[in-house]
């Protein structure tokens, strides 16, 4: 990936690209930085940068034989670690799903966790970078490069790093082999053990603008310009949400008419099809029940917005919107911190594989009470 596929971040591509041409390449580095924000892409556009034979001013050439390897992620320079499950006859290692991995990456370089974990058929499992990553990582390393200057060791989501794993890395991220280049792309820089944290470079990825991401949709997508603004106001500064509007996904229609069924239903103090509602969201899998929570923490806000008659800063759709002119009125001062938390823990304790339809339960209840409190 070349500088000029990057969307936006341009302070951030002339650092970069400066900082190889003064030969101040820091060793490992952490990308951080909210979602939908190009971390990834950035990486490699940084990394085949360095290993790139023909230079130009602003960006790698994209036609030698290194740039034609990185396009297809196939450099042997080149070595990805990302969050992976346990399935049977697999080991539970980045090279088992690299296929995967590089078919993904190359037709798109903004995607999430959570797309990620549909692509490898995940269903209730969580991701994880196991103990044996490791292992591959120190074997890798300790190999001379093949064709490049540098050996580039990329780590999607470090946070998703287990203790025996991350221990075991430290002495390598601290000393590496010569001309080695650790790349972290952390999603939660707060997740991230301390013990890695403290071993890198930070560097923040901000959030695109609302010309950035609608110039991308206006030549990505095809999208006519009044229309591609309309959406990156939405947006939130991340190209990702931009995409889920433009696609008007059925995860976030049915993320909706769950929110508008739980609401309606905690009014009414319907306890049986609350129950029944608690039920069906269980059946969804814990990931989609985590993307549920979070799309109710917007709808939250963006209803509390909407009753303090602050509509200018409402990212809402359309459908959303006609539902919150009646709703936003229950979302009130004496109420939105409460519900908001419960809504957090709720989220924090499905993360924690805690049975969810008891979670979940529990919160339908819990807003039930609070959506009466004046």
């Amino acid at each position: 990936m070349k500088f000029s596929e990057v969307i936006g971040q341009e302070e951030l591509k002339s650092k970069l690209i400066q900082s190889v041409k003064d030969n101040r390449v820091s060793h490992a580095q952490l990308f951080y930085g909210p979602s939908g924000t190009g971390k990834l892409a950035i990486a490699l556009a940084y990394a085949q940068y360095i290993a790139c034979t023909d230079k130009q001013e602003n960006d790698s050439c994209g036609v030698c034989n290194s740039c034609k390897k990185y396009s297809k992620l196939i450099h042997p320079d080149l070595h990805f670690v990302f969050p992976v499950i346990t399935q049977q006859g697999k080991q539970s290692i980045s090279d088992s799903f690299i296929n995967q991995w590089r078919e993904k990456l190359i037709d798109n370089a903004y995607f999430t966790y959570e797309s990620w974990l549909e692509t490898i058929k995940a269903e209730n499992k969580q991701g994880s970078i196991y103990k044996d990553e490791a292992k591959e990582i120190l074997r890798k390393l300790n190999l001379k490069t093949f064709e490049s200057e540098f050996k580039v060791m990329i780590i999607w989501l470090p946070e998703k790093l287990n203790t025996t794993a991350a221990n075991k890395l430290l002495k390598i991220i601290e000393e590496p082999p010569q001309k080695t280049l650790f790349i972290l792309i952390s999603e939660h820089r707060e997740e991230v053990l301390p013990t890695i944290s403290s071993r890198t470079q930070p560097i923040k990825i901000r959030r695109l603008t609302n010309d950035e991401i609608a110039t991308a949709l206006n030549k990505r997508e095809s999208i006519d310009l009044q229309r591609a603004m309309l959406i990156s106001k939405l947006a939130g500064g991340s190209y990702i949400q931009a995409l889920y509007h433009v696609q008007a996904s059925e995860s976030r229609t049915n993320h909706f008419n769950y929110f508008v069924k739980l609401m309606r239903l905690a009014y009414q103090r319907n306890v049986k099809e609350l129950l029944d509602l608690a039920k069906d969201i269980t059946d969804e899998g814990r990931e989609k029940q985590k993307a549920f929570l979070s799309y109710c923490l917007k709808m939250i806000r963006e209803n509390f917005i909407l009753n303090n008659n602050v509509s200018e800063l409402n990212m809402l759709l359309e459908p959303e919107q006609d539902f919150a002119k009646n709703f936003s009125k229950f979302i009130t001062q004496a109420n939105v911190y409460k519900i908001t938390e419960e809504i957090e823990v709720a989220y924090y304790h499905i993360s924690r594989n805690v049975n969810s339809r008891i979670v979940l339960t529990d919160l339908c209840f819990t807003i039930m009470q609070l959506l009466r409190i004046k």
